[in-house]
């Protein structure tokens, strides 16, 4: 596979249920192994620089994802189908930038040559195309907190396969987060008057993006690389479209605007990047509860760009953000066990 082999990273720490591992994170990727070469020199820098480079990484994968919702507002006046035409677009020559220094074509070849691995690239390519959509026209309708919830639940919702679909066990203090979770959302329902579908939209669709992206063997960029591939063809003629029918707001709108349209792509291959960099250099543990940086960046954006706080929203996000608490010690007591039982 060319200079680097793949491992697939789990956050938090994987549990093994007969026999097979499964995990209760939304932080599914493939991270680069190194290779003799890196590995030697990675051996030479010192381990505190290591883990801080790692926290850097992580840090600054994360605070990109939380602020997504600033540029959305940004360019709230395009329609959230041209939106999403640019990411996919622009997520391209971005993507193949980074593949191409990154040295990851092989990877790229070998996914669009194996015909199984092709297909549920295809199908993950749909569930994070309505993914972004879904979240693109949150932001639009100022619906910030249900996309902060939605990233909230996600980790718990990777238990809730763990229990249903591969028969896991769950530890008590996991029962008791899914337990809280599951109040906030039924709190939020029917006290608020508000079935919060959006977020439940934007969980579930990442959820079983993660889960089927579990089974294909290729590393996160040119996995994500591979599905943008798949859906250019559908964004550029979509796009074609409303040019021809000067309904466009690319080009018609001003440079600005058009130039805010186009950093769509960085906006969504940068994070990943950092993302991969910093889970090869800090525990699964750590960066497994970095992750909720994110939607509480979206929830404080939701705050400041005027969203009604009512409360059943206040009762949610504490019974939600009390279950994440209790999510993030679980993992980090257990791996501080499992750690001291392998020194």
């Amino acid at each position: 596979m060319g200079d680097e082999q793949v491992v697939y990273v789990i956050l938090p720490p994987c549990h093994k249920v007969k026999g097979r591992q499964f995990a209760t994170s939304p932080c599914l990727t493939y991270i680069p192994e190194l290779t003799p070469m890196t590995a030697s020199t990675e051996k030479t820098k010192a381990p505190e620089q290591d883990i801080r480079d790692g926290l850097s990484s992580a840090l600054i994968a994360y605070v990109i994802w939380g602020l997504l919702p600033i540029y959305l507002i940004l360019i709230k006046t395009v329609s959230s189908y041209e939106v999403l035409a640019h990411r996919i677009i622009w997520a391209v020559p971005f993507g193949a930038l980074i593949i191409h220094f990154r040295r990851q074509w092989p990877e790229v070849v070998r996914a669009l040559s194996h015909p199984t691995m092709l297909k549920l690239l295809c199908v993950t390519a749909l569930l994070i195309a309505g993914n972004w959509f879904v979240y693109i026209i949150a932001v639009q309708q100022e619906q910030i907190f249900q996309a902060s919830l939605g990233y909230y639940i996600n980790p718990l919702l990777f238990a809730v396969v763990g229990i249903f679909v591969l028969g896991e066990q769950l530890r008590l203090p996991q029962t008791m987060a899914v337990f809280l979770a599951g109040t906030g959302v039924l709190v939020l329902t029917f006290s608020g008057g508000q079935f919060p579908s959006i977020a439940l939209f934007l969980g579930v669709s990442f959820t079983i993006y993660g889960v089927i992206r579990k089974r294909v063997v290729v590393g996160g960029m040119p996995g994500l690389f591979v599905e943008t591939i798949v859906l250019m063809p559908f964004a550029i003629i979509f796009l074609g479209w409303l040019l021809a029918q000067q309904q466009a707001t690319f080009y018609s709108s001003g440079v600005e605007l058009s130039v805010l349209l186009a950093l769509a792509g960085p906006l969504t291959v940068i994070p990943l990047l950092f993302f991969a960099l910093a889970a090869r250099r800090l525990s699964l543990t750590t960066v497994g509860m970095m992750q909720f940086i994110a939607p509480t960046l979206q929830f404080l954006i939701g705050v400041y760009n005027g969203e009604v706080l009512t409360p059943a929203h206040l009762v949610c996000f504490a019974c939600i953000w009390a279950a994440v608490l209790l999510f993030s010690w679980d993992a980090w007591r257990t791996n501080r066990r499992n750690n001291a039982l392998v020194t």
